[in-house]
């Protein structure tokens, strides 16, 4: 008997086929920077314990295999590389099963735990920004030996580049350690932040990119972790941490906007996950979920990465019920849904 597939399978199948018809031939990559949200495994092969290549981890991913991304299956890069017409995932750079002939149509750079600040970076020895940007570098040596400079020189300025970072900033780094804290308000952290996200996005034009995403925080008080830890309330969301989240989405906007006049040539679009994950939080129940404030692995409230153990009783059955993977990121559901929203918002800029 064949499985029923749900609204929302349903919806994505159908955007699938629209955005693919659409985007075909338009953008011949997506190249990604950032932390765990849009790490494919890139930590695997480096020293850090920030990692997720092991079970229950990418249970339900195709093979029922780890692959270091931090969810039960696909995030959402993935699912917008296949909703374009590339292939069905973004591999990691570093992941030595794939090559240059993988990677041309789609790469990831990006290490979870890492931020804008080099000190979040430190905190779980993971890859920078800027290091990530070294790579982006040594990817477009091999593009031009792999496809010839003409070629190469259209997939860098055609391809479309995703930006995904910052949480860790203040939830791993400064509201974490008294480094940052005592040299900064959260006000000045957050233009230090935004003066980083500007160089970056300035170096990556100076590179050829042209059609750049630059992404914005989630509601980051509203993570089980967060809402684990808001002793007295009855575990609600963090609200200090959602209007962080707001303030400095707004200077992220704010930037976009500028640089859009400063860069020439480039497409820039502020990609603002907030209100969405925001709307499935407040009503999961619309959009097939069942618990939005504890995570499937686990308990749900404090386990994430080695804490999320294979053989843990608690771990739900079926995480499609569930908002969150683990204390920390969604699940692949919501990625999909995510990866929905983000598209129709914001790649329809880039045609």
């Amino acid at each position: 008997m064949g499985h029923i597939k749900s609204p929302f399978t349903l919806l994505f199948v159908i955007m699938t086929t629209s955005l693919a018809v659409t985007f075909a031939g338009k953008i011949p990559a997506i190249i990604v920077f950032g932390d765990s949200t849009v790490d494919a495994g890139n930590n695997n092969y480096i020293p850090t314990v920030a990692r997720s290549n092991f079970e229950p981890y990418g249970r339900d991913f195709v093979g029922g295999k780890p692959t270091g991304r931090f969810c039960n299956g696909k995030i959402a890069t993935d699912f917008m590389s296949e909703a374009i017409g590339l292939k069905p995932i973004i591999p990691a750079y570093l992941d030595p099963s794939y090559n240059i002939s993988d990677f041309a149509t789609g790469v990831t750079f990006a290490s979870a735990a890492t931020g804008y600040d080099n000190a979040t970076s430190d905190v779980l020895s993971v890859l920078p920004l800027w290091k990530q940007l070294e790579y982006y570098k040594e990817y477009q040596t091999k593009l031009e030996a792999y496809q010839g400079k003409d070629q190469a020189t259209e997939t860098v300025t055609s391809s479309l580049y995703l930006i995904s970072v910052g949480t860790n900033d203040f939830l791993e780094n400064y509201f974490a350690f008294p480094g940052r804290s005592s040299q900064y308000s959260v006000d000045l952290y957050q233009d230090f932040l935004a003066g980083i996200a500007k160089d970056f996005v300035t170096k990556l034009h100076g590179l050829g990119a042209r059609k750049i995403s630059l992404g914005g925080l989630p509601p980051m008080g509203c993570m089980p972790l967060e809402r684990a830890t808001n002793i007295g309330t009855g575990g609600e969301c963090v609200g200090r941490f959602n209007d962080i989240a707001v303030q400095f989405n707004d200077k992220l906007e704010g930037l976009v906007q500028k640089l859009s006049k400063e860069l020439s040539g480039s497409v820039l679009v502020f990609s603002n996950p907030y209100e969405p994950f925001m709307r499935i939080i407040k009503n999961p129940s619309s959009f097939g979920f069942e618990v939005a404030a504890a995570a499937c692995c686990a308990t749900g409230m404090f386990e994430m990465g080695y804490s999320c153990q294979r053989n843990n009783p608690f771990t739900c059955s079926n995480a499609d019920k569930y908002v969150f993977w683990d204390s920390f990121h969604p699940t692949q559901k919501t990625h999909r849904i995510m990866a929905n929203f983000l598209m129709n918002d914001t790649f329809s800029h880039f045609l």
